[in-house]
């Protein structure tokens, strides 16, 4: 059918019908209202687990800045916009709101800022180039199953103790929990820590190997409803039809937050041993969202995913992994500089407090402190799960996406029997349950059953 024949047939086959005053469609207060609601968030917004204060606005303007992005003088209308939000004034901070954005839009690197003195790879062909990656290291069929599983259960465990603390500092957890180590609250599923990566599986199980950043990307969006910060920013670029890689680069001051690499594990669940396969498939479902060193993180995690099936010492394959992503980037350097701080560094509080001061020009979103968290704990962790959980949740910053990521490791090292039926038996008592259009409840096993079904694809 041609477009033309079908808005003819609209126009020639529908007969006029006179309607009333209550049926006409003028009427934009629901329009307006939810407009309304959506830049309101963007400006004064909790994180739906803990609580925390969120300001994306500020948060993108910080992001830019981080980057080396020159913006001008902005003091003036963010805190016109921050004064509008408090007092509820919609019509003023919808213009301070659209200056700020014309700004960021404006904004150019500065060449002598440090960050823009770093590496930032474009495509996946410049950043293979670039690494010496490993050989494939064999993993026996006969793990698979249970190392599955104990990884699922490790981003679900991790995600449900993580979230009641996102968005704090370590000072203000330890004052007001002192150590944690047990759930704070009853746990459940509900959060964004697997919906992304479900997404994805859905698509490597329908095109294995083959499978592109645009399918990941089409069941973004039929399958996910909504998103925040890189995540919000696709997925409104993808329903106007900008497809990866611009997706991820297009208006979106976030694409070097964590979104992808809390979603990096199952890049690399479905490729076990296999490095370089399993950063390739990041890069592609990264790039939809993120860009340069948003990138990275996903293909970090998922390089430590499909390397945690191969047995060995912990550090060594923290050590190994960081060699992996070039130090002429930026997230390199975070990796590198984090190392030197655990080595150095008699406990994890003394190298959180390293890393915490390093990066704390950077938000609680953006990937770099986040990375330094992920090490500190799997260095101070003992490969021990509970203690690697209580250290991801003593630090604080974005808690669940990193405790999600990083006990999907030590799962995958080592089976479900070095998770405790304590932090299980109650979260599992019942289906996970998302916020995705579909599926809106999925069984566990059926959950590892469909990921054992990816991994065959390619054995």
């Amino acid at each position: 059918m041609k477009a033309s024949d079908h808005t003819r047939r609209l126009l020639r086959e529908t007969l006029p019908a006179l309607r009333d005053e209550d049926e006409q469609t003028w009427d934009a207060k629901d329009t307006l209202s939810q407009q309304d609601t959506e830049v309101m968030q963007f400006w004064a917004s909790n994180a739906p687990g803990s609580g925390a204060p969120e300001c994306l606005m500020a948060g993108a303007l910080q992001s830019l800045e981080n980057k080396g992005y020159v913006l001008g003088d902005y003091a003036p209308d963010l805190a016109c916009g921050l004064a509008a939000t408090e007092a509820g004034d919609i019509e003023t901070l919808l213009r301070a709101d659209m200056r700020l954005r014309a700004l960021m839009r404006a904004a150019r690197p500065d060449p002598a800022h440090p960050s823009q003195k770093t590496v930032r790879f474009g495509t996946w062909e410049e950043f293979d180039g670039a690494v010496v990656w490993p050989d494939d290291l064999p993993v026996q069929d006969e793990i698979l199953s249970d190392r599955v599983a104990a990884g699922w259960l490790g981003q679900l465990v991790g995600a449900a103790a993580g979230t009641a603390l996102e968005g704090h500092t370590a000072e203000n957890i330890a004052a007001s929990f002192g150590a944690v180590t047990n759930y704070l609250r009853p746990p459940n599923t509900y959060n964004d820590d697997i919906t992304f990566e479900l997404a994805f599986l859905e698509a490597y199980l329908a095109q294995g190997p083959a499978i592109t950043s645009a399918a990941i990307a089409e069941n973004w969006v039929g399958m996910i409803p909504l998103g925040w910060s890189a995540e919000g920013v696709a997925l409104a670029n993808l329903r106007r039809g900008v497809m990866p890689p611009l997706s991820g680069q297009l208006d979106n001051p976030f694409d070097e937050w964590i979104g992808a690499q809390m979603r990096g594990a199952i890049c690399g669940m479905v490729v076990p041993g296999r490095a370089r396969e399993a950063a390739r498939l990041a890069w592609l479902d990264a790039e939809i969202s993120h860009a340069g060193n948003g990138i990275l993180g996903e293909v970090f995690n998922a390089v430590l995913s499909a390397l945690a099936f191969a047995p060995g010492d912990l550090r060594g394959l923290v050590e190994r992994v960081v060699s992996l992503i070039p130090e002429t980037t930026e997230y390199g350097q975070v990796l590198r500089e984090t190392l030197v701080a655990c080595r150095e560094g008699d406990d994890w509080q003394t190298a959180w407090s390293v890393c915490d001061t390093r990066y704390a020009e950077y938000n609680w979103i953006h990937a770099y402190p986040n990375a330094a968290a992920q090490i500190v704990a799997l260095w101070f962790g003992d490969d021990d799960f509970d203690r690697t959980l209580s250290i991801l949740c003593g630090i604080g910053h974005d808690v669940d996406c990193n405790a999600a990521q990083m006990l999907c490791v030590l799962g995958l090292r080592q089976g479900r029997a070095a998770i405790a039926s304590r932090w299980t038996d109650l979260l599992l008592a019942d289906d996970i349950v998302t916020y995705m259009r579909r599926p809106q409840r999925l069984g566990f096993d059926d959950l590892v059953d469909q990921t054992l079904g990816a991994i065959a694809l390619q054995r």
